[in-house]
């Protein structure tokens, strides 16, 4: 990867899963990386100081991405603390409960909506100001395969990564003009506690890598397999990429 030395990178849900592996890689690449958690402070906390054990710096700062003003919050914190900010990935995500249409609790659908779609959302619009200095600006929208699929005892997951994939596509023809480089990684399962639960939930399986022979390349898809590809992104090497979405499922789907 192209030296990322001098940038300053936000990451959503960056203490734990495929946020974690993204706040990792993006440091081991020289970035100055500022990790956002909801609730478990430890992780974010040992996100910070594995980053810092490796010779990199790192913050951590809570916020719910779900709360307008919280996001707007933060976005004050990046501008007065740092003064700037050159790549956003939005990484932070919940699963839904698996429920039919029908059975699906008016709650749940609000929730996750909000933290895939309103969140990211207003995040990004209070930190435009900041990512419109930046000269190359990257937005990198986490998303899934699940858009490709939507299958049955889904829907208010499906309909929240939808809306942040529509959200991508759209912000990257109006943001071009500004510099930003905006696009969308969707992986399948990932060895993450999200994939663990969804894989004992749909499989009846207890241990992710009893997956491993039944998955494409002998593994299931690891969160550092993801982060690279965000690495690319933000890179120097996709200078000239921008508004697409890059499906990670080793040609499941």
């Amino acid at each position: 990867m192209s030296s990322l030395a001098g940038r300053l990178a936000l990451v959503t849900g960056g203490g734990r899963g495929i946020g974690r592996a993204v706040a990792r890689g993006l440091a081991a690449d020289g970035a100055e990386v500022a990790i956002a958690y909801r609730r478990d402070e430890e992780a974010a906390r040992k996100t910070v100081a594995d980053i810092a054990a490796a010779g990199g710096r790192a913050h951590a700062y809570q916020a719910s991405v779900d709360d307008l003003e919280q996001c707007r919050a933060l976005a004050a914190r990046i501008g007065g603390e740092h003064g700037r900010l050159d790549i956003l990935v939005h990484s932070a995500g919940i699963a839904s409960r698996g429920q039919s249409v029908a059975d699906t609790d008016p709650g749940e659908l609000a929730r996750v909506l909000g933290v895939h779609a309103f969140g990211p959302h207003q995040l990004t619009q209070a930190l435009l100001p900041l990512l419109r200095r930046a000269g190359r600006g990257d937005i990198v929208f986490v998303s899934s395969v699940i858009t490709d699929m939507y299958p049955p005892f889904s829907a208010p997951y499906a309909m929240g990564k939808a809306a942040m994939e529509a959200l991508a596509h759209t912000l990257a023809k109006e943001e071009r003009g500004n510099g930003l480089h905006v696009n969308i990684v969707a992986p399948g399962v990932v060895d993450t506690d999200m994939g663990r639960r969804l894989v004992r939930a749909t499989l009846g399986v207890d241990d992710i890598r009893q997956q491993d022979a039944a998955s494409p390349y002998g593994h299931v898809c690891s969160p550092e397999e993801v982060a690279d590809v965000v690495r690319f992104l933000v890179s120097d090497a996709a200078s000239y990429v921008t508004d697409q979405r890059i499906v990670i499922d080793g040609g499941t789907f």
